[in-house]
């Protein structure tokens, strides 16, 4: 499995509706750019420049909103991950 390094977190996207309720397919560019996923993987946390550690704010595990064009796409055997920022994370899915 991947561990992410310092204030990193690898989460897998959640897969979103190519049509509406109605049966219409929406164009790529007229869905919603917010997107949710599960993180898989924290990192330690950021370092500061005193050696302090300040933990990543999220667990595995949790469902997490972030930008739509933020953080790395990678694939890791045969699986698409998104590798973020804890910064990038806009909030926690309850």
């Amino acid at each position: 499995m991947l561990k992410p390094l310092g204030d990193r977190v690898i989460v897998t996207v959640a897969k979103q509706e190519e049509e509406t309720v109605g049966g219409i397919v929406l164009a790529s560019n007229a869905k919603e750019k917010p997107q949710t996923g599960t993180v898989v993987a924290v990192g330690a946390g950021k370092t500061t420049d005193d050696g302090k550690q300040i933990p990543v704010s999220v667990k595995e595990g949790q469902t997490v909103m972030f930008d739509k064009f933020a953080g790395s796409q990678v694939k890791y055997e045969g699986e698409d991950y998104l590798v973020l920022h804890d910064k990038d994370l806009m909030a926690i899915v309850d």
